[in-house]
């Protein structure tokens, strides 16, 4: 036993000497494989190539304005065969698009709910890295309805001075100067019943339609239809009657939601350690968002065949409490219903009924 006891020893020191010895080799050995890894990944092209007739969509962002480690701000990428629209730019949506495995210059045009700053505060970083990342000698085409023009032409006077600067660095091949920014596209806001935008990239049909998001106004969701299969995505909402006229039959609908229950334990600690501004937000929101058991009633009267939440309000940091967002949600619809969290996706292939869930 002794012998052995040796033996182990020798062999812990050549191993642990060894390790000293070549450790930096290494790590970069490791260092350049991670860096080989995800300087190969293309996300889009991946989803692409496992289902080309299909429609996916990818949760790049799947939080709200409260910090929240496990999500960034708002943020649904759409892919076709031959098209990426983003819904909303919110905080850390390019970066975790990035991280993904979305080349970002792969996006064709960000389409805009409205301008409440959770999902705007991303729109520099994401036409930025759009320039940089595929040397695009066009602007990003950004939709929205009034206001828009004035939230691109904001993000593109606060970066113009570092436009000036990455050209200077990189040359005007990599970053040509045409290419910088955003440009702004607006349409008119809808009126209740009307839909708007209408725009037809090469067989995906893109609507707007109005939703109360009061006193924010105007305030829109997006209708995607492709192949016969459609995405709703609700943008922020209270209950809305023409929400659910637009989700009519939609496949899938990716809708806002906010637990009441819970934002109370929030205005509760608030009220008891005197925080007063914090205590009236928290009171307030719940006047112009969606509860999850309403977001359920209009799945249900839509005839939608999966929920999936976004804009998730609380941040739900442990797993368990997913359960307690939902409370309520299966009596009032029966449907399959998702609380989303960034990375997930949803692939809805051509001429289907059914609706794969992955991830990236």
């Amino acid at each position: 036993m002794k012998r052995v006891g040796i033996v182990i020893l020798v062999v812990f020191v050549l191993a642990a000497g060894s390790w000293l010895l070549f450790r930096e080799r290494i790590v970069m050995a490791v260092a350049r494989r991670v860096i080989d890894t995800r300087m190969a990944a293309d996300a889009v092209a991946s989803l692409r190539a496992a289902r080309p007739d299909a429609i996916h969509v990818v949760l790049c962002g799947t939080g709200s304005p409260l910090p929240d480690p496990t999500r960034s701000g708002p943020c649904t990428a759409i892919v076709t065969k031959t098209r990426v629209f983003i819904v909303d730019a919110g905080s850390g949506a390019a970066r975790k698009l990035l991280w993904l495995g979305f080349r970002v210059g792969d996006v064709d045009g960000l389409l805009l709910t409205h301008y409440h700053s959770d999902h705007i505060d991303g729109l520099g970083e994401l036409v930025l890295q759009r320039w940089a990342g595929s040397s695009r000698r066009e602007p990003l085409p950004v939709y929205g309805p009034p206001g828009v023009e004035r939230v691109v032409g904001g993000v593109n006077e606060t970066y113009a001075l570092d436009a000036e600067y990455r050209v200077a660095h990189h040359g005007p091949e990599i970053m040509p100067p045409s290419g910088r920014g955003g440009v702004a596209r607006p349409f008119v806001t809808p009126k209740p019943e009307e839909e708007v935008l209408d725009l037809d990239e090469e067989g995906l049909r893109i609507s707007a339609f109005a939703v109360d998001h009061g006193p924010v106004h105007p305030a829109v969701g997006y209708r995607f239809d492709y192949h016969g299969r459609s995405v709703v995505v609700s943008g922020d909402t209270s209950k809305s009657a023409n929400l659910t006229r637009f989700a009519k039959a939609a496949d899938l609908l990716v809708h806002e939601g906010l637990a009441p229950h819970l934002v109370a334990l929030m205005t509760e600690a608030a009220h008891r350690l005197g925080r007063t501004n914090v205590e009236k937000i928290s009171r307030d929101i719940l006047s112009y968002h969606t509860s999850p058991v309403e977001a359920a009633e209009v799945a249900r009267d839509a005839g939608v065949r999966m929920l999936v939440f976004t804009h998730v309000i609380p941040p739900l940091p442990m797993a368990p409490m997913e359960s307690l967002f939902l409370e309520g949600v299966s009596g009032a619809w029966n449907g399959p219903v998702v609380v989303g969290r960034d990375g997930m996706t949803f692939t809805l292939g051509a001429g289907e009924e059914s609706i794969e869930r992955g991830g990236l």
